[in-house]
């Protein structure tokens, strides 16, 4: 089991983190998810033994890590671009980590295999990793990374480069594999569907500090404050009401009991129009942007289109207090 407590870092006059504590039990998966420069890569790295100034205590089993150098903590890293060695082959990258370790060639052949087979690349041992896709080289640093067995496996926006449609296949693979070999993982990542996908339990981070933890279902119901629910994709507004959270699929258009608003962009994502509108008055109750899902099925109004929107009977979560959808 992983703790980390009172992790902080500091470059100059900037904290990069704050005092955060983190665990993550044996075979969990923890999503640490944030918008950028939030810290969540800097706590890997504090976490990883790669921030020579970090502060607070880092332990795995209740064993203290933090004088303990990188190498030896017994972690696997993935990061975004994956760092490839272009010169190798796929088995040559894959055992790279492991003759690190000191191991003998048969070994580090036989664990390189093993670690292939797993990503689905049996048989791509000889390729050179130039020819292989983007998808195929996000394997490749997996494998790498899970080769020497480690106790903990951390990566960091591993799927960063990847298209839409890549990134959810990937993530359903990840969790799939993960969960067969019983890893511990701490998954960074500011994608909010990649992170709800993959974890037991997500991190939300915001400017160093962490604004909330829950499983996933939890964080998406019930958002702790006006940070997490924006960063979600939640309108905070206090036109209906206190203080709360709404999503755009809680707010209905049209009504003549509705608060008054203009139509100042919209955007088809699939399944729905997103319908941007401004309500209110500068020089009265100040101005507000909402965001409004219109079926696809039917006509969204028109850009400029004076319009009235209401919050669905039930909706929303009362932000500060224990309001629920």
């Amino acid at each position: 089991m992983l703790r980390a407590c009172g992790l902080t870092v500091r470059f100059g006059g900037f904290t990069a983190l704050d005092g955060v504590d983190l665990e993550v039990d044996d075979a969990e998966i923890v999503s640490v998810l944030g918008p950028s420069g939030s810290g969540k890569s800097t706590l890997l790295r504090a976490v990883a033994g790669l921030e020579p100034e970090a502060q607070g205590r880092v332990e795995w089993n209740g064993i203290d890590l933090s004088r303990v150098p990188p190498h030896r903590r017994e972690f696997g890293l993935m990061f975004q671009d994956h760092a490839l060695f272009p010169h190798r082959d796929v088995i040559g990258n894959v055992g790279f980590g492991l003759r690190m370790h000191r191991m003998g060639r048969a070994d580090v052949d036989a664990a390189a295999r093993v670690a292939l087979a797993r990503v689905g690349l049996a048989g791509f041992e000889h390729r050179n990793v130039s020819e292989l896709s983007g998808g195929e080289q996000q394997r490749v640093a997996l494998a790498r990374a899970l080769a020497p067995e480690p106790r903990l496996l951390m990566l960091d926006e591993p799927l960063g480069a990847l298209d839409r449609a890549l990134r959810d296949d990937l993530v359903g693979e990840l969790r799939a594999l993960f969960g067969e070999l019983g890893q511990a993982v701490v998954f960074v990542t500011h994608d909010h569907d990649e992170a709800f996908a993959l974890a037991d339990r997500v991190v939300v981070m915001h400017t160093g500090r962490v604004a909330q933890v829950g499983a996933p279902a939890d964080v998406w119901a019930r958002p702790a404050d006006a940070f997490v629910a924006r960063f979600l994709g939640w309108n905070v507004t206090r036109r209906f009401g206190g203080e709360q959270a709404l999503h755009p699929g809680d707010l209905v258009l049209g009504g003549p009991d509705g608060v008054r608003g203009r139509v100042t962009g919209r955007t088809f994502r699939r399944d729905h129009h997103l319908v941007t509108l401004v309500v209110g008055d500068a020089s009265g109750d100040g101005v507000e942007e909402l965001r409004v899902a219109v079926p696809a099925t039917q006509a969204p109004p028109e850009i400029g289109d004076a319009v009235t929107v209401r919050a669905a009977t039930g909706a929303g979560v009362v932000l500060g207090g224990a309001g629920e959808r």
